[in-house]
C-alpha cells in the first residue's frame, strides 16, 4: 500500500512561494508514495473551549483526521519575524489537541524553509523543529533545507526556473524518503 506524505505549506497567500515549492514537490513522489497538499486555509485560531465545550468546528475535525491518516510530512515554511507563520503554529496546535490526542506524533517529517532574503528562513526552520520535538515528530536532521532568495525561483506561471534548485529539492525529497523508510521499517 502506498504511503501518503502531507505537503504542508505554512502560508495562506495565493502566490505563496511555499505553496509553489509544494507544487513542485508533488511531482517528486517516488513509487510507493503519494504526496498530498494539505490546506490550512479554513482553520479558525485554536481555542481550547472548542474541545472543552464540545463545540469543535467541522474544519478541525476534518483537519485532525487528515493529519492522523497521513504517514509523514514535509513542512514548507516561510519566516515571519524570525519564526513560523501563525497559520502553521495554529495547525500544529489544532492537531495536537485535545491534550493527549496528538495526531502528529510518531511520524517522520522534513522541514524546507524559504525566504526572499539570504537567511532562507533559518529562524522559522529551527522554531518549527522545537515544536515538532514536543509533538514527537521525527524531523530529518540532514540535509537541512534552507531556500534563500526564493523570489528568483519561479516564472510568472509558477514554473521553477533553475534546474540546480530542482535537483537540490529532488535530492532533499529522496533523502526524506530514505529517512521515512528507515523510521517506518519499510523499503522504498
Amino acid at each position: 500500500m502506498a504511503k501518503t506524505i502531507g505537503i504542508i505549506a505554512g502560508s495562506l497567500r495565493k502566490e505563496s512561494f511555499s505553496k509553489k515549492i509544494g507544487k513542485v514537490l508533488l511531482g517528486m513522489a517516488p513509487s510507493g508514495f503519494t504526496f498530498k497538499m494539505v490546506s490550512l486555509e479554513d482553520l479558525p485560531i485554536y481555542n481550547q473551549d472548542f474541545d472543552d465545550l464540545d463545540k469543535v468546528p467541522e474544519s478541525y475535525i476534518i483537519f485532525r483526521k487528515t493529519i492522523k491518516d497521513l504517514d509523514g510530512f514535509i513542512f514548507i515554511t516561510p519566516e515571519y519575524n524570525r519564526s513560523v507563520p501563525a497559520v502553521l503554529k495554529n495547525a500544529l496546535d489544532i492537531a495536537s489537541r485535545p491534550y493527549g490526542e496528538n495526531v502528529w506524533g510518531g511520524k517522520a517529517a522534513a522541514i524546507f524553509s524559504n525566504s526572499p532574503g539570504n537567511l532562507s528562513g533559518f529562524g522559522a526552520n529551527h522554531h518549527l523543529r522545537q515544536s515538532l520535538v514536543f509533538l514527537n515528530v521525527y524531523a530529518m536532521q540532514q540535509p537541512e533545507v534552507y531556500l534563500a532568495n526564493v523570489t528568483t525561483y519561479f516564472d510568472a506561471e509558477g514554473k521553477l526556473l533553475d534546474s540546480k534548485i530542482e535537483s537540490f529539492l529532488q535530492q532533499a525529497v529522496d533523502d526524506y524518503i530514505a529517512w521515512f523508510t528507515k523510521l517506518d521499517g519499510t523499503s522504498a
